[in-house]
């Protein structure tokens, strides 16, 4: 697990996280323990959701990087 290391340092970060099944998750990265990475995701309007990936299917964890445009779009 090549992702390990680096994602403990993101522990609190927003993530994004590759799984071996092609799909991708985004949220904040809350902890890796017993077998787990534990992701906070956004559902819609109010509500998240605390979600647990096994170690064994992830592929990768990036960091969020900084927006390329400064200050509001609008």
């Amino acid at each position: 697990m090549s992702w390990y290391s680096k994602a403990l340092g993101l522990v609190g970060q927003p993530v994004g996280v590759s799984l071996m099944n092609g799909q991708g998750v985004t949220g904040v990265l809350c902890s890796i323990t017993g077998g787990n990475l534990v992701l906070q995701e956004y559902l819609y309007q109010s509500q998240f959701a605390t979600k647990q990936y096994p170690l064994n299917t992830i592929q990768d964890v990036n960091s969020f990087p900084g927006c390329s445009t400064p200050g509001p779009l609008f």
